[in-house]
């Protein structure tokens, strides 16, 4: 998803589960920084950099795809933007363990992990609950997709077709231009390279199908590698609401209206005198949905929503004494960011995949490795 889901139109669903608007800010604020939070911010502000949550294009460029750099991409993209949905997943065929690892991290809405994403957020304050909701909104976004290289699981043939509103198709054309923007009239998208080495940054996620995956209008088919020659249509305006509507209800639970958070549960009565205001946005062809999603949350909150602004907290987390610079609101980022990584890695671990690296459970074992994630053991004492 793009920043006008992860930062308008969280804001509309934190408004809509309760929260006030400085608390829907901040959320949707740490929502949206889960995809700038790099290496090279970290740097700049000279905190851990062990909390990414995102790379950027010349990190990635730049990456290794030796066995560490690997465990280091799959480490940030598994955990914030392709969740897998299920760690014990088999294939449909005979294959070897390498191949069943990855296969296993084929991102999916309303599996365990996003139970434990959910869970671990609460009482862990905003910047985990934004986390959190980054988190769910990209496991619908981003369905079945890996968040590790692979050519063999993220490459999609190229049979790409377009379902237009009259039920007619039109086959997409994909290219390589990062600077031009997609072509919407005519179904041209600007995809990564093509490459035919298994472990390509060029085939991490969904770099192969575009921003396809990030659109809420467009409604598609396509031939994935791993699914064994069975298309996928893949309805981004039905699996969008789907997302608004469990957020609203993930919300709710953080805010302890819920006991328990279930997966496949949506709260459409919250949205059942906007739903067609909703569907109207996200139906919208259009490259940034921005201004509709926030003159609906205006509406919603009757308060102006300030544009996201990645530099807004730096100074403060900058300016803060070594003691303090957790209890600032990128030190809280950063702490909540290294839980979710730390929980997601060791779950994949614990399932017999070292594709994430290796891991200890921070909760019951103590501190072992990483000196950055001495914070959680603090953090995890009672």
């Amino acid at each position: 998803m793009n920043s006008d889901f992860h930062y308008y139109a969280a804001y509309c669903a934190a408004i809509l589960a309760g929260y006030t608007h400085a608390e829907a800010l901040d959320i949707s604020y740490s929502n949206c920084f889960t995809d700038v939070c790099s290496k090279t911010l970290l740097s700049k502000i000279k905190a851990p950099l062990s909390a990414a949550t995102t790379q950027l294009n010349l990190e990635l460029m730049d990456a290794r795809t030796d066995v560490l750099g690997l465990q280091d991409i799959t480490r940030i993209w598994a955990s914030f933007h392709f969740l897998p949905k299920d760690l014990n997943a088999e294939p449909k065929r005979r294959c070897s363990k390498k191949y069943k690892n990855k296969y296993r991290l084929i991102c999916g809405t309303n599996g365990e992990l996003l139970v434990s994403t959910v869970e671990l957020a609460k009482g862990r304050g905003v910047q985990a609950a934004g986390i959190a909701m980054h988190v769910l909104c990209d496991t619908w976004a981003h369905s079945y997709f890996a968040g590790t290289p692979s050519l063999v699981i993220n490459n999609p043939y190229n049979r790409f077709y377009e379902i237009l509103p009259d039920g007619s198709e039109r086959k997409m054309t994909f290219r390589h231009s990062a600077s031009q923007p997609d072509d919407l009239d005519r179904s041209v998208y600007t995809s990564s390279l093509s490459s035919s080495a298994e472990n390509s940054i060029m085939n991490l996620g969904h770099g192969r199908a575009g921003h396809l995956p990030d659109y809420s209008f467009i409604k598609y088919r396509y031939l994935p590698a791993w699914g064994g020659y069975e298309e996928i249509v893949k309805d981004n305006q039905s699996d969008f609401f789907h997302a608004f509507c469990q957020m609203i209800y993930a919300l709710k639970y953080l805010r302890g209206e819920y006991d328990r958070f279930e997966t496949d549960r949506f709260d459409f009565d919250a949205v059942a005198d906007i739903g067609d205001d909703i569907r109207a946005v996200l139906s919208k062809r259009q490259l940034d949905a921005s201004a509709d999603w926030k003159a609906l949350g205006e509406r919603l909150s009757g308060t102006t929503i300030e544009d996201f602004d990645a530099e807004k907290y730096q100074e403060e987390y900058l300016s803060a004494g070594k003691d303090e610079k957790d209890d600032t609101f990128l030190g809280r980022f950063i702490i909540a960011s290294l839980a979710q990584k730390s929980m997601v890695t060791n779950r994949i671990y614990n399932s017999g995949n070292k594709l994430a690296g290796y891991s200890v459970d921070y909760g019951k074992r103590g501190f072992r490795g990483i000196r950055d994630f001495k914070k959680l053991v603090k953090e995890l004492r009672p």
